[in-house]
């Protein structure tokens, strides 16, 4: 390890080795690559992850991995902005390598996501299933879990993700959709020394260590509702609410002009639909010029959504991670899939301090998403993710 972290480098030593996590904010590709490689580097890893600025140069980032990390498998994506020891970035290289006498991990690609057909998606996660259990066969729902990384513009994510958790069973599946900004032009996964667009990365961990899946979301329903009347469902576009053109009626239900609908408004007024008793966010990603309305989520015509208002969002955050602390104890790692809607909301308010000194004091590693994976649900506006103890008697990870 350097004695002296450059400028661009955020780091802090927490303890002994165990999963390593940096943060480099670079503006370099290679530069980055550098000083993340310094940070994370350990003996015999069995997995580093990794989350990147969309800005980046993203051949030469994609070389510089596959020569830093040779023989170590390594996966990532693209983001809306990256979370790690430096807090929310914007243009920035972050992730963490995993120590193999920890965990045991088996990772695969699903290429090709437009014309996707569920024997694909069944295939990948069974053979995945049966290297873990020849690499780990202590494997089981209780100690592991996968971590799905897809192209954040595929609109792929819903059948992708209902696909592989029902071949996984019982083991649980949580994950984010890759980023590219407030661009929403170009989003990839990074798998064996490239990245790929129209694909996804699924990844399954095992571990005798902790780990507490977790979701969480700082919105409800308001008696407000909202039909869709008419949709592009394979597109996500929805053109009529109540009979009337969306963008203009989801203006006035707001008591505002169709032209102040942006990005901010959009954070701050989503809308839900609810599924087997449960409140899951469906958020818009922008109003086109039609009139339509583009949401990030899967939408149909007769489907029946309320508008929603925010909860306190700090309190709402401290709530989850006291259960997380309450169920494993203070994480050595805190996965994060976060949502861009969220990124903007928190950018504005005053509690973004208090938002990133909790991210930090539960050491949390992650990305700004176009959207959320958990279980079988693909899902908007929530922060959702995978928390790791530190076991007993194990001392916390390192940040360097």
């Amino acid at each position: 390890m350097p004695d002296q972290l450059s400028d661009n480098q955020q780091a802090s030593s927490e303890g002994a080795a165990g999963i390593r996590r940096a943060q480099s904010c670079a503006t370099d590709a290679r530069d980055a690559v550098r000083e993340f490689h310094a940070g994370v580097a350990q003996a015999d890893m069995a997995l580093v992850l990794f989350f990147c600025s969309s800005s980046y140069d993203l051949a030469a980032l994609a070389e510089a991995m596959q020569q830093a990390f040779a023989g170590v498998q390594v996966v990532g994506c693209t983001t809306a902005g990256e979370i790690g020891p430096a807090g929310y970035r914007d243009h920035s290289l972050t992730g963490a390598s995993f120590p193999a006498g920890s965990f045991s991990v088996v990772s695969g690609l699903l290429e090709q996501l437009q014309q996707y057909e569920i024997p694909k998606g069944l295939a990948l996660a069974q053979t995945l299933l049966q290297k873990l259990e020849s690499r780990a066969p202590q494997a089981s729902a209780d100690n592991s879990f996968a971590l799905l990384l897809i192209d954040g513009l595929s609109v792929r994510e819903e059948p992708v993700t209902g696909t592989l958790q029902s071949a996984l069973g019982r083991l649980p599946l949580v994950g984010g959709s890759a980023g590219d900004g407030l661009n929403f032009g170009h989003t990839q996964v990074y798998f064996e020394g490239r990245f790929h667009s129209d694909s996804a990365v699924l990844t399954l961990l095992t571990t005798p260590l902790p780990i507490k899946l977790f979701k969480t979301q700082h919105y409800v329903a308001t008696d407000q509702r909202l039909v869709v009347t008419e949709a592009d469902s394979a597109h996500r576009i929805v053109k009529e609410i109540n009979g009337l053109p969306a963008a203009g009626e989801f203006a006035r239900m707001l008591g505002i002009s169709a032209t102040d609908l942006d990005p901010l408004r959009f954070a701050a007024y989503p809308v839900v639909v609810m599924i087997d008793g449960t409140n899951y966010v469906r958020s818009i990603q922008k109003a086109n010029p039609d009139g339509s309305l583009t949401f990030f989520c899967a939408i149909e015509n007769g489907l029946v959504l309320r508008l929603a208002r925010g909860v306190d969002l700090v309190e709402n955050l401290e709530q989850a991670l006291a259960g997380i602390n309450a169920a494993i104890g203070r994480p050595q790692l805190l996965i994060a899939c976060d949502c861009v809607l969220r990124k903007l909301e928190i950018a504005t308010s005053p509690v973004k301090g208090r938002i990133v000194e909790l991210l930090e004091q539960n050491h949390t590693l992650g990305f700004n998403t176009y959207g959320e994976q958990f279980h079988g649900v693909h899902v908007n506006q929530t922060l959702v993710g995978v928390a790791i103890g530190a076991g007993a008697g194990a001392v916390g990870a390192r940040d360097a």
